[in-house]
């Protein structure tokens, strides 16, 4: 059905659009703007141009915080979707239990993150923490979970995980309950495994959930900054400073709004990059995935 007026899909896509272009689009042309420019919060602003790009390049700065974020989303996106979709094909049952589980792993996503940083602060202590006192229980060695440089970035990587992995499993779990079971039974009476209709049934149509949950798990990870700040500080040695964290450490603490407007627009274009790179792929394995019975198809046909 056509709209009476072309201009009323316009009209009410209209509010979003504005709040989109007020809360997110100008900010955003605001941030590089002053990217140009030196500004300390306290004297005027001075032109410097690409000045404070090519510094943040030269001092190692910029490829630090990319490196560190890049590898903290990779860890969080990979294992919360592998964990969300093993939790909701585990949990797609009806009953009361089931439902229970399910409702527990998802509130982990509503708590607030400074509540979940202290809780995990508290678990990770390194002297009366539970997982310290677990290993020394079993004779294992013990160390500074998020006081070692080595397991920081993963220690919080971890706590990320155990947080939005509820989300992940009810989006999930949203996708399995769009599959038509007559699919399922049909594979059933072939002689197909539980392995065999995940290969065949449940992958290829949980795709289009898998690009969305691995999109919106990238997004959250890059956005971390509650739980550094809570957990790490971006310590030790730098080790946890991720990028939004690094954002606030220029302008807040070293009073450098220039170079932090510039890591605004790295980070903003990085964090394009990737959701493109991301939707492309599971395009692409789509794509693949559907020539085949087209082929398949045409040869009988023929």
């Amino acid at each position: 059905m056509r709209p009476r007026n072309r201009l009323h899909p316009l009209l009410m896509l209209a509010p979003t659009l504005a709040i989109i272009g007020l809360f997110f689009l100008y900010p955003l042309v605001v941030a590089a703007r002053d990217s140009l420019y030196r500004w300390d919060l306290l004297t005027e602003p001075e032109y410097v141009g690409t000045t404070n790009y090519t510094r943040l390049w030269q001092s190692g700065e910029l490829t630090g915080v990319v490196g560190r974020t890049l590898t903290f989303g990779l860890v969080v996106v990979v294992a919360s979707t592998a964990l969300g979709l093993a939790l909701a094909i585990a949990l797609n049952r009806p009953g009361k239990l089931y439902a229970f589980f399910r409702g527990a792993i998802f509130s982990a996503y509503v708590v607030s993150w400074v509540a979940v940083a202290l809780l995990w602060m508290w678990i990770l202590d390194p002297d009366a923490g539970v997982v310290t006192r677990a290993f020394r229980a079993l004779g294992l060695p013990t160390m500074s979970w998020l006081g070692d440089p080595r397991s920081a970035l993963y220690a919080i990587a971890f706590v990320t995980v155990w947080k939005i992995t509820g989300y992940a499993m009810v989006v999930y779990l949203a996708g399995l309950q769009s599959v038509p079971a007559s699919l399922f039974e049909a594979a059933a009476l072939d002689g197909a495994g539980p392995l065999r209709r995940f290969i065949y049934i449940t992958w290829p149509s949980l795709r289009p959930t898998t690009a969305f949950v691995a999109s919106t798990g990238l997004i959250m990870s890059f956005q971390a900054f509650d739980v550094v700040r809570v957990m790490t500080q971006g310590g030790p040695v730098r080790s946890t400073t991720l990028f939004v964290y690094a954002i606030y450490e220029e302008i807040f603490v070293n009073l450098r709004v220039g170079r932090a407007s510039a890591l605004v627009v790295v980070f903003f274009f990085i964090l394009i990059l990737l959701t493109l790179l991301n939707l492309w792929a599971f395009r692409q394995s789509g794509g693949l995935a559907d020539r085949a019975p087209k082929r398949e198809r045409a040869e009988g046909a023929a």
